[in-house]
């Protein structure tokens, strides 16, 4: 939060530009740069976006969601980082599973996970984004194992194996000592009521959802642009704050995506806000089967050459924040907001205030 706050403010200190032909001066803020703040992941989005451009295929692409029961959310919250990251072992075990299955395709698929902890009243609602390729890599790589078309996996049963996997995984973190209790979850630090607990969840249907392919690769980078570096809220939802009431637009799914507008009190909102905040270093984005980062430039060389696609174009610099600024918005940053003629220079460096004590000096978590 205090990130938040001080971003793009003399806190963090900046810079004072000067036109070169009418003398206009600027002061320009620098940005906090963590990931939780919604002014600060436009650039990091694209950036990544134009990496992941080169890894497309000539097949199709499909959208599977996975989403743990809301009984777990207070769970979740004593214990994000075990939570979370049993969320994407099951999930890409459960893929990876199937895919492998000669029954389906007997092979390596490529996926991409990115987790998401919210729902558009900013509740607590945690699921796995999945793009998976309509396809795997033979385990022997002798070729590329095309999906039938139009259809990936059976989704129930996709679920049941899901399920099964992680209250498994669950199971093994309680015996091992790796779960917290406190609060309304102290109960289950009983060996008996954990058991119980698992058992319901057991009894309940979880939710898997699988979407129609892609229209083709280039809608695969229109889909991940809406989810990769996206926080709880925007700051285009966002419509005022008033007698400490936040009001902001959200999206009723349950009623045909019906644009409606949410009034929550401003602690609520920053309480709602703050759920979404993943541990220190944790990865929410990450890459599984012939994506694996470890082998994925030799397995997508091997996949191209196998489909017959030629090997992307090699990129030899990185584009400034000044070209990509221009080809994202049309706005040179450069140029003078004055007499539009001239270029903005740096004249002198903002340095920030000395922090307090106790302040952490950089809120950098790019």
């Amino acid at each position: 939060m205090r990130a938040i706050e001080a971003c793009r403010t003399a806190a963090l200190g900046g810079h004072a530009e000067a036109c070169d032909r009418c003398g206009a001066v600027r002061v320009t803020y620098n940005s906090c740069r963590n990931r939780h703040c919604p002014k600060c992941q436009t650039l990091a989005k694209e950036r990544w976006l134009q990496a992941r451009r080169a890894e497309l295929l000539p097949v199709e692409y499909f959208h599977v969601v996975f989403t743990l029961p809301h009984d777990l959310n207070s769970l979740a919250q004593g214990n994000p980082r075990v939570i979370y990251n049993l969320l994407f072992r099951a999930a890409l075990d459960t893929l990876q599973a199937f895919g492998r299955d000669p029954k389906h395709l007997g092979g390596d698929l490529g996926v991409t996970a990115l987790l998401h902890t919210w729902g558009q009243t900013l509740s607590q609602h945690l699921h796995l984004h999945c793009v998976v390729t309509g396809g795997a890599l033979a385990t022997d790589g002798s070729r590329f194992i095309a999906a039938r078309p139009g259809f990936l996996f059976p989704v129930r049963a996709l679920s049941q194996v899901f399920r099964g996997k992680y209250l498994d995984a669950l199971r093994h973190a309680f015996d091992a000592g790796g779960l917290t209790f406190a609060g309304q979850t102290d109960p289950l630090a009983d060996a008996g009521a954990f058991t119980t607990f698992l058992a319901t969840l057991r009894r309940r249907n979880w939710v898997v959802y699988s979407k129609p392919p892609f229209a083709g690769p280039q809608h695969v980078l229109e889909y991940l642009s809406r989810y990769t570096h996206r926080v709880a809220i925007s700051n285009e939802r966002l419509l005022g704050l008033e007698r400490g009431i936040v009001r902001f637009r959200w999206k009723d799914r349950a009623h045909g995506n019906r644009l409606k507008v949410m009034d929550l009190e401003a602690d609520e909102f920053i309480r709602r806000f703050l759920l979404h905040v993943v541990p220190d270093g944790f990865v929410r984005i990450r890459h599984a089967g012939f994506l694996a980062n470890r082998s994925r430039k030799t397995k997508l060389d091997h996949c191209r050459s196998l489909l017959g696609q030629p090997p992307p174009p090699t990129e030899t610099t990185t584009e400034s924040i000044e070209a990509l600024m221009l080809r994202l918005t049309g706005i040179d940053i450069r140029r003078c907001p004055f007499c539009r003629r001239g270029q903005m220079d740096v004249i002198a460096i903002l340095r920030p205030p000395l922090h307090l004590p106790g302040d952490a000096p950089s809120w950098d978590t790019s």
